[in-house]
């Protein structure tokens, strides 16, 4: 179940991480992923004891290249009732891509504004709101914070 959130949840562990990160010219990137065959918000799984932070840090590396400025801000969260978990959906800003193979689970990215997203997930994806609900909560957080 998805819920929009201005702070972390404390009653559950925190499992999983993404973000919508933003450019300095107001669009946001998400990532293609070669198996899924889907847009997909950056993110993924903490692993062992890495903090939320290092993270989002690892996972917008590991899956585009990209850099993060240090503030993150979160917006959603998902709960899994199968794990009793929260993947974590923060609001971030792109500080810079480096060059970059794309050896892992992501082909690539794509930099536009939150109506082209939603426009194309809705194309790729007609029977899973699920990413244009997170869009659609990005985009308010987003205003809400002048980015």
């Amino acid at each position: 179940m998805l819920k929009a959130i201005s702070d972390l949840p404390k009653d559950k562990k925190i499992a999983g991480v993404h973000c919508v990160p933003i450019t300095e010219n107001g669009c946001i990137v998400m990532a293609w992923d070669k198996e899924e065959q889907i847009l997909t918000t950056i993110g993924g799984r903490l692993e062992g004891e890495e903090s939320i932070e290092e993270a989002l840090e690892r996972e917008s590396f590991e899956e585009v290249g990209m850099t993060l400025h240090a503030e993150k801000i979160p917006f959603a969260a998902w709960y899994w009732e199968s794990t009793d978990t929260y993947t974590i959906w923060f609001l971030v800003k792109v500080d810079q891509f480096l060059p970059y193979s794309f050896d892992f689970e992501k082909t690539g990215y794509v930099i536009f504004n939150f109506e082209t997203a939603k426009q194309m997930i809705s194309k790729l994806e007609p029977n899973n709101p699920k990413r244009i609900e997170i869009l659609n909560l990005a985009y308010e957080k987003a205003r809400e914070l002048n980015w």
